[in-house]
């Protein structure tokens, strides 16, 4: 089916235009939109996918196994697959039943991406934005993998990660920390590793949310301030930006073997993601070869048979009004295909058997999960020693540090013998675990250190390392001194005139269910500006659940250094310390850029609110296309004050040797011809390039450097990230880097042809340290 490319701007006229011939019913007298009829068509209908063969050996044994399975099953026991019920004897937050008879134990479905949440016995890691700011392809995986492995222990066959939207498009967006980057290169590479670290457990990925899932106003249906029903927002999306942008890590996840995806609460074209039939049939299953199943986001379920029909395999929690005995019931009055409800659960079952969860060693769902940690319960210690070295280099590596003087003063501390401490976040919170947030959704979480945003990918540390209690452990070992003010928290704080170095520690807060109230704040400014007034060496320290600008207080002459430690997870203050006193670099980049003004956003800063005629139909036009974040800036000409992929270190880095080739044997025919595997036509991932630099350590210390490589697409934006490499160099030393060049990385999307369009012409090739520090410039020609 062709998906033709409209802008919203472009909808939104002809929806206007059309207003004059609605029918009553769709209308009220004052000319708002009153029925979803108004809507219909602008999402496409696709039939239901075809069940899959396997495009590997091992999914087509699974489902080969599943067939054999489901043939046993009564209409009854398939439905009772695609429904969740409550978990009477653990805290999995998802559940099927077992089916006994044949020995399925069930399946146990728990958040979240960054660790198990609701259980004890287990480690909280970093969050998803701060392995974006590693830019650690390696780490990422170790991180996924011990992860992963706690997973399984505790009796989770579905963890309900890793995030990839929303991918960061609104600057406010109340879980982008829970995403990677705003970059879909840069987050479906990590994503991708991530899928891949879980999965080695046996533990099926459930990557979220699909799609578009941009802002949290809005995202479910609600009653407003007059009584009137509220539909979840729209987001209006063209094909084309659909593909080059939000569907992107998606695809990397499905090329990486991600066994389920959660489709979103919003809706996409106003047709609701968990029964979007253009996405999950057609996309999803069909163009990308998805080979596992759907499931909904919870409470995400607005409609019966269709939403089955639509592609969503199994809802969750439960089977709400629409689901349960009301699909057999379909199946029998027939308005539904029995032989959709079969390959739903064929779905789910070779999904079980692909990930090798009908193996005897696999743990009882929900083993290790009481159904509260205050009910009498078996503790089931999940933690391994080999986890504790990968949770504190994740925590370090994502450290970015982005200003520093690098001299007698600013960082690395220079055997400080009296270090002030200053600000509301330097302490470990009164409880663990702790789930608690700021009242009236306000910008910072106060009175203690902030590891982890809220909702639910709000993970269980097995310990805090604060900041406070890290620093006196160095003040001890040291012999120095260290002082503290944390009650003081706004600008009456006094500091010790004596001090070698004041540390203000600050974080911006985000939750899941509402948005960010804005990306800088006041309060916090005021601190550092009275600390920066009385003391020459002030270092800052932002926990940042998102961007957080700085504009108001970093060209202070007294603010000698900034660190944004986004979410750290349990070993935040230890990480840090590591960095403050060299015994770390820092090598973290930014994964997002940090502007000088919420003007720089434009509409891109804030969510977007029901208004006009569609007071009841709330309608989010990404008008802009893929042009966000860096895209955006460039395009703009506007110069942020830290641009994408930017990051200091305590040594320098120079590149040289620039060498672009072709590879021989690919073609470079204007459009793949594989076969469908699972992320889409084989040959996308062909290398038709590869381009090799050199990076150098021109400074005294070792440090690591993310290369970055970025292209000029003919038509496209002036660059985009196209590959990275993250190598340890000594001093005087150089490391050679080779980049990868696939056809999809150098592809657009083409909306006639419904296929990867690779142009004929000169691309543009950009090598360095950021996105606006790239000293090596080439080119390469289709």
């Amino acid at each position: 089916m062709k998906f033709s490319s409209f802008s919203g701007t472009l909808l939104r006229e002809i929806a206007l235009l059309a207003i004059l011939l609605l029918p009553a019913a769709a209308q009220n007298n004052t000319g708002n939109i009153t029925s979803d009829s108004y809507f219909y068509g602008q999402s496409p209908h696709v039939s239901p996918a075809a069940l899959p063969s396997g495009t590997t050996d091992s999914w087509a044994a699974a489902y080969s196994k599943a067939a054999d399975f489901v043939s046993q099953l009564s209409q009854e026991e398939k439905s009772n697959l695609t429904f969740g019920v409550r978990a009477t004897r653990t805290g999995c937050v998802g559940y099927i039943p077992p089916i006994k008879r044949l020995g399925f134990k069930g399946i146990c479905l728990q958040d979240a991406g960054n660790g198990v949440r609701l259980a004890d016995g287990v480690n909280a890691y970093d969050s998803g934005l701060h392995v974006g700011a590693t830019w650690n392809k390696n780490l990422a995986y170790q991180r996924a993998l011990h992860m992963g492995a706690e997973f399984r222990a505790k009796g989770v066959n579905i963890a309900l990660g890793p995030v990839v939207g929303p991918i960061g498009r609104i600057a406010e967006g109340g879980r982008n920390w829970e995403g990677i980057s705003n970059d879909p290169y840069l987050c479906g590479v990590l994503a991708a590793e991530t899928v891949r670290g879980i999965q080695e457990n046996g533990v099926v990925t459930s990557t979220k949310h699909f799609i578009g899932n941009e802002q949290e106003l809005n995202r479910n249906p609600s009653t407003n301030n007059q009584r009137q029903h509220v539909e979840s927002v729209s987001s209006n999306i063209d094909d084309k930006t659909l593909h080059e942008l939000y569907l992107w890590p998606f695809q990397d996840a499905v090329r990486a073997g991600s066994g389920n995806i959660m489709c979103s609460y919003n809706r996409i074209n106003n047709s609701y993601g968990c029964q979007n039939s253009k996405l999950q049939n057609g996309i999803l299953k069909e163009e990308l070869g998805f080979q596992g199943f759907v499931v909904s986001d919870w409470g995400a379920l607005h409609a019966g048979y269709a939403a089955a029909e639509a592609g969503l395999d199994m809802v969750m929690p439960n089977g709400g009004v629409f689901w349960g005995s009301n699909l057999t019931a379909a199946i029998n009055n027939g308005s539904m295909n029995a032989s959709v409800l079969d390959n739903m659960a064929n779905r789910i079952i070779a999904t079980w058997y692909q990930f090798g969860q009908d193996s005897d060693d696999y743990p009882e769902p929900g083993v290790g999960l009481p159904r509260t940690l205050t009910a009498q319960h078996v503790f089931l210690d999940a933690k391994v020693p080999s986890s504790k070295q990968v949770l504190l280099d994740s925590a370090i590596e994502g450290h970015v540090l982005v200003k520093n003087t690098n001299g007698s003063l600013g960082l690395p501390l220079q055997k400080p013998k009296l270090v002030s401490v200053f600000g509301y976040d330097a302490a470990s919170p009164r409880k663990n675990p702790s789930s608690e947030g700021p009242p009236d959704h306000t910008s910072q979480i106060i009175n203690q250190t902030m590891i982890v945003g809220g909702g639910s990918g709000v993970n269980n540390p097995a310990y805090i390392s604060s900041p406070l209690e890290a620093l006196s452990q160095r003040a001890y070992e040291d012999s120095s001194q260290l002082l503290w003010d944390i009650t003081n928290v706004n600008s009456t704080a006094q500091v010790d005139a004596a001090s070698d170095a004041c540390l203000v520690f600050l974080n911006a807060w985000a939750s899941e269910g509402y948005d960010r109230s804005g990306v800088h704040d006041d309060y916090s400014d005021a601190l550092v500006n009275n600390i920066a007034d009385q003391c020459n060496n002030t270092i800052v320290v932002i926990h940042n659940a998102g961007v957080r600008l700085v504009d108001v207080f970093i060209d202070h002459p007294n603010v000698t250094a900034l660190i944004f430690a986004h979410l750290p997870g349990q070993d935040s203050g230890r990480a840090l310390v590591s960095l403050l006193y060299g015994e770390s670099n820092p090598s973290g980049k930014l994964p997002y850029s940090v502007p000088k003004n919420e003007s720089d956003y434009g509409p891109l800063l804030s969510p977007t609110p029901p208004e006009g005629v569609y007071w009841t139909f709330p309608q989010d036009d990404f008008t802009e296309g893929v042009y966000i974040d860096y895209r955006a800036f460039d395009a703009n000409n506007i110069t942020p004050r830290y641009e994408f992929g930017f990051g200091l270190s305590y040594t320098t880095f120079e590149y040289s040797s620039l060498e672009v080739t072709k590879a021989h044997g690919p073609s470079t025919d204007e459009y793949p011809v594989g076969k469908i595997v699972e992320g889409g036509q084989g040959d996308l991932w062909d290398v038709l390039f590869q381009v090799t630099a050199s990076v150098s350590n021109s400074g005294e210390v070792d440090g690591a450097e993310v290369a970055q490589l970025y292209v000029g697409i003919p038509g496209g934006p002036v660059r985009q990230l196209r590959g990275f490499s993250k190598v340890d160099v000594e001093p005087g030393k150089s490391v050679d880097l080779k980049f990868n060049l696939q056809r999809r990385d150098l592809s657009v999307w083409d909306v006639v042809a419904q296929k990867w369009q690779l142009q004929k012409g000169e691309y543009k090739i950009y090598v360095g340290g950021s996105s606006r520090n790239l000293p090596l410039e080439g080119s390469l020609t289709v």
